[in-house]
This record gives structure tokens, C-alpha cells and sequence, in this order.
């Protein structure tokens, strides 16, 4: 069974094409492959397969560490983007990908960076059902209420401003995050980024996405925080600083978002026999329950 591992920012998945699985997917198998003691070491697996729908090159599906299922990945979706490129799935640099969040279409710029249309950022949604049209909302977390902007670009984002870019580092996102994630306003659960500014057209900001914790980059992430910046009068296009490095999102006036920024492989490989066998078992085990 081949990976290859990439990472973007530090945000790194293993990539496996589905007609080449020895095991299928699924959230047991997954969580082996993410440990990385038991199993590869990843923040969540990509799953590339043949469309099955015209007019696209690919199907993605993204998969959390803790096994759950994603609807987008703005740092995965580069990195399949540009995996296909290399593998030859496609010669083009603008072409089509499905995904459980609907159509991404991204543009190839070289060979490790592109540009991903996401789509049109919603601040209303069946992610957050109570919230109403501009999004706005509060919640308590951590011994306090914070405001936040509700954004869905493909998944859900609770984006918090915060006053400066010291608070934003002294925020202990390992207490804060679990709290907001699964709140009650949120019935899927949310991916949350605290940000702040830092200067015309840029940010700072801190990720915790949901099934992962804390990371060091999320593209998606990256999107929710600057369609709140950009909401609250703020230039765009916006350069978002994570810990892992720099991404840049183009927001439109009809909250339209494009996303920019790197990926590049890390390793490929073969899984052992071994593993794969764990992973036959796994699933087989949790076939019967």
C-alpha cells in the first residue's frame, strides 16, 4: 500500500490513492495511520479516486486524525492538487476537484505553489442554526464570553478577534478550544481561529481545528479569519501569519474567497505487511460492533 507524506506549513497528510488501498478507509484505519507511534504520523489522510462526475479530474476526500471525515482542507487540498499534478492525473494548471464541500477549482502557478478558488464564504449556515444572517454570535469558554464571526467556506469557522497580537499568544488554546469546538451552537462542531491585526491587509492568527487540536497552519482556518477581517472593514487581499507561515486570501465583495499558498512532499513509501494487517483487523473488528 504507497503514501506519499506532504506538508504546507507544517500542516502535513498522507496522501493514498483509493484504487491502491489494501484496507479501506475508515475512522479506525485512519487513527492507526495518523499515530505517530503506531502508525505513519500525520495531522489527517487524503483520499484521491477517479470523479465520478465529468468534467473533473479527481475526487477528494479528507480524513481528521481522529478518524472523522472533513469537507475541505485548504492546506490538503493544495498539497492533492499538486500531488496530481506530479503523478499526472492532469497537464493542466486550471482544472477541477470534488470534494464534500462541492467543487474547488484551483490554478498552478509552479510546481509547489497554486491558487484555490473556494467558493463564496457563507456567514449564515446549518452549521451555526441559531446564528442570524450577519453571522454575529457569543459564546462562553475558558471562564469568559467571547464574540465571534460565524463563517462556512466549505466547513465551519468560529473566528474571534482579539485585541492585539499579545493576547493572541497568550490565549492556551488546549483549554479554549475543545470548549468552542463542540459548544451547542454548533451541531457538527466548528474549527475555531483566534486572530488579530497586524498592520493594512494582514493578520496574525492561531488555529484549532476541529478532530485535530491545535496546528500550526489551516487554510480553511486562514479563510474564516480573513472574511471576519475583511467583514469588519479590513483590506483585502489579506496575508494571514500562522505559526507555520504565511498564506494570502483574496475576499471579494460577494465574500467570494481564492487561496494562495505552498505545498511540498516530504517522503513516499510502502506500508509494511505488518501494519497493513493491523489495519485489516481494525477494520474488520469494528465491522462487527
Amino acid at each position: 500500500m504507497r503514501f506519499e507524506k506532504w506538508q504546507a506549513l507544517g500542516n502535513d497528510y498522507l496522501i493514498v490513492e483509493r484504487a491502491e488501498l489494501a484496507v479501506a478507509l475508515g475512522p479506525e484505519v485512519v487513527r492507526r495511520l495518523c499515530d505517530p507511534h503506531l502508525g505513519v504520523g500525520a495531522d489527517g489522510v487524503l483520499e484521491l479516486s477517479q470523479a465520478d462526475e465529468p468534467g473533473f479530474v479527481a475526487r477528494l476526500r479528507i480524513f481528521n486524525p481522529d478518524g472523522s471525515e472533513a469537507e475541505l482542507s485548504g492546506n490538503g487540498a493544495r498539497e492533492a492538487i499538486l500531488y496530481l499534478r506530479r503523478r499526472g492525473w492532469t497537464t493542466s494548471d486550471t482544472f477541477s476537484i470534488q470534494t464534500a464541500a462541492g467543487e474547488i477549482r484551483p490554478t498552478i502557478s509552479s510546481p509547489t505553489t497554486c491558487t484555490v478558488d473556494m467558493g463564496r464564504a457563507r456567514t449564515r449556515s446549518e452549521h451555526y442554526p441559531s446564528g442570524g444572517p450577519d453571522g454575529h454570535g457569543s459564546l462562553d469558554a475558558g471562564g469568559r464570553t467571547w464574540a465571534f464571526q460565524h463563517v462556512a467556506i466549505g466547513n465551519p469557522q468560529c473566528a474571534i478577534r482579539v485585541p492585539d497580537q499579545a493576547a493572541l499568544e497568550s490565549l492556551d488554546l488546549g483549554v479554549l478550544g475543545p470548549q468552542i469546538e463542540r459548544s451547542a451552537l454548533f451541531p457538527n462542531r466548528t474549527n475555531v481561529s483566534f486572530w488579530a491585526e497586524a498592520g493594512p491587509g494582514a493578520i496574525r492568527a492561531r488555529i484549532f481545528e476541529r478532530g485535530v487540536g491545535e496546528t500550526l497552519s489551516s487554510g480553511t482556518g486562514a479563510c474564516g479569519a480573513a472574511v471576519a477581517s475583511v467583514l469588519r472593514g479590513g483590506d483585502s487581499p489579506v496575508r494571514v501569519a500562522l505559526d507555520g507561515g504565511e498564506l494570502e486570501v483574496d475576499v471579494g465583495e460577494d465574500l467570494h474567497v481564492d487561496l494562495a499558498g505552498w505545498a511540498v512532499p516530504v517522503c513516499a513509501g510502502v506500508l509494511s505487511d505488518e501494519l497493513v494487517g493491523t489495519l485489516r483487523e481494525l477494520a474488520s473488528d469494528a465491522a462487527r460492533e
